[in-house]
């Protein structure tokens, strides 16, 4: 079992390591241990860009042990919306922890210089980055990787532009095609002038001669689940992206800042188009078989017959948020803005939210020209949409300097808050597909998709035809949450959710020396985390007023038809009174 927590201190320049078993006991690992140590560690009211506020990156027991079990958990306050900061990572980095020998990494104040943490081990190394400031994350991990150990095992992770400059929905970079995204990870990491961490190791997972028969049956009966399971192998082939046609199909594909929910040319930024026209090869997470990191090939023209040609990594969100939203049709054209997205070092997600409410607000009349720099904000406009991210990256100018600041700060001086698709501050994902949607946005601690899979929820109802109580599917909410407050703990990417029953979670984890004696206990533990995230959230000063939803998603017909207003404020109202969320 994975105990060690590794402190690192940027204001004192030093570090030490604290055993810290019964933590990891009694929360297994990944969210669990994570929303503990946050409430240990970060002092009620912090500002989220201070020293104080801390980076705490947890990993589970299970990484690298077994498949799948691949991602590592980050928590910290957001500077987006003052409240809970949540966010999970592929690539190497969860197993890598693993590997150098940590459950957790807590980093704690502020280096005044640039600097960047090397872990390879038990060495830990605080360096200087002052040359690597000021650069993209794909030239900071070019010159990483020539200069640090770990080849093939290590994981470099690290900051843009945008998070230098503190925007406050900067992302990391994550061993290039990967990220901890949302909710302003890179700015707080920005904050403390922290370009990047390199880490590796050499531990890997060992457990007691008489278990590893049991061990070696587990991980073949899993493996072989995934690798022979259509669900899995549609993650393969067309990846995530394969939701645009049939999420278009049933009126569920947000298009234009949500002013309708088809998009006319859905066929040219689809998961078969991409296939089809751009993508030149697909990647894995370390120590999972499904390969579902889909990459393409983009070439931009030099002037003469020169071309400048990136590989650039896609999936269904960046497509839904920097393509569909926006009115850009075309594959290219997405691929573009993905990509000044991942240079810059900015989350997809509400970076495309803030480009489609500039992009209504201007034509509206709300934004003045002489605020837009230059820019005449249309849809499908790629040149001026890269323009604009990189203007937000600088804070170039009050409106972009405003946009960097999240749409909260927009809406406060050029109004249309109506239209600004902000769910508890954060960026609305890809799916408008009905009222289990937008309640799944609102009740989720971190305000994702992924939190209780409310999207997936409504496309059930519409095959079952059934239409159940308000309150009921509030109820269904968050036991899903419940559940998948375990399996971030374990830190089990959720492709493979399916296969990692109950059961299964339990059997893996008795087999490295857990003592919980049934699914029940599970659940208990899950639902303990699940408060323990509301409680950060309502210590930091979240209110009822704070999670009111966008009047858009009633304007607009969803798969399941327009979505009644008073119907989702009885069901919101009702998970305000359950877990007293105060007025």
């Amino acid at each position: 079992m994975l105990s060690k927590v590794l402190y690192v201190d940027l204001t004192e320049k030093r570090y030490w390591v604290e055993e810290r078993p019964e933590l990891f006991e009694k929360y297994i690992g990944g969210i669990g241990v994570a929303i503990k140590l946050l409430h240990e560690e970060a002092p009620k009211g912090v500002d989220p860009l201070s020293p104080e506020n801390p980076l705490i990156f947890v990993t589970g027991p299970l990484n690298g042990l077994l498949p799948v079990m691949s991602k590592a958990v980050l928590v910290f306050k957001s500077p987006l919306n003052n409240a809970l900061g949540e966010s999970h990572a592929g690539g190497r980095f969860g197993v890598a922890m693993a590997w150098a020998g940590y459950g957790a990494i807590v980093i704690r104040g502020a280096s005044e210089t640039p600097v960047y943490l090397a872990i390879h081990g038990d060495r830990v190394k605080i360096k200087d980055a002052r040359a690597l400031w000021g650069t993209s994350t794909q030239a900071c991990g070019r010159v990483l990787r020539e200069i640090e150990p770990g080849s093939g095992i290590r994981s470099i992770i690290r900051i843009g532009p945008a998070g230098e400059n503190l925007v406050k929905y900067a992302n990391i970079n994550v061993d290039s095609f990967r990220h901890f995204g949302r909710l302003g990870t890179g700015a707080v990491m920005g904050s403390k002038k922290l370009k990047a961490i390199v880490i590796s190791g050499l531990m890997r997972g060992k457990l007691p001669n008489n278990v590893r028969g049991e061990y070696y049956k587990l991980f073949k009966e899993i493996y072989e689940s995934i690798i022979n399971t259509d669900a899995m192998k549609k993650y393969h082939d067309l990846g995530t992206p394969q939701n645009v046609l049939p999420l278009n199909a049933i009126r569920g594909l947000p298009t234009r800042n949500l002013r309708e929910s088809t998009f006319e040319h859905a066929d040219k930024i689809s998961g078969e188009y991409f296939a089809e026209k751009l993508l030149v090869k697909k990647s894995a997470c370390l120590s999972c078989p499904i390969g579902c990191i889909h990459v393409a090939i983009l070439r931009q023209p030099l002037p003469g017959y020169d071309y400048e040609t990136m590989f650039v990594s896609y999936d269904y969100e960046p497509i839904f948020a920097l393509g569909s939203l926006l009115g850009i049709g075309s594959a290219e054209g997405v691929l573009a803005v993905i990509e000044a997205s991942e240079r810059l070092g900015l989350d997809a997600m509400y970076a495309g939210v803030s480009l489609a409410w500039a992009t209504e607000a201007f034509e509206r009349g709300l934004i003045p020209e002489e605020d837009a720099l230059g820019i005449k904000f249309s849809w499908g406009d790629v040149d001026n949409y890269v323009r604009a991210l990189e203007l937000i990256a600088k804070k170039k100018g009050k409106l972009y300097s405003l946009l960097a600041e999240g749409l909260q700060k927009a809406v406060e001086e050029y109004g249309g808050r109506e239209f600004a698709l902000i769910f508890g501050g954060n960026g609305m994902p890809g799916y408008h597909n009905g009222i289990a949607t937008h309640l799944g946005y609102l009740i989720g601690a971190r305000h994702s998709h992924l939190d209780n899979a409310g999207y997936s929820y409504d496309q059930k109802l519409l095959k079952s035809g059934k239409r159940p109580p308000v309150e009921r599917i509030v109820d269904d909410l968050i036991e899903e949450e419940t559940w998948r407050c375990i399996t971030n703990s374990l830190v089990m990417c959720l492709f493979a959710r399916k296969i990692y029953t109950k059961d299964k979670v339990l059997e893996a984890l008795r087999l490295i020396g857990y003592k919980f004696e049934s699914t029940d206990d599970l659940m208990k533990l899950g639902y303990e985390i699940f408060k323990m995230r509301w409680e950060y959230n309502i210590r930091e000063g979240v209110r009822r007023k704070d999670l009111m939803p966008p009047e858009r998603i009633f304007e607009t017909e969803s798969s399941l038809g327009v979505i009644s207003k008073e119907e989702l404020m009885k069901g919101l109202n009702y998970f305000f009174e359950r877990m007293g969320i105060p007025e």
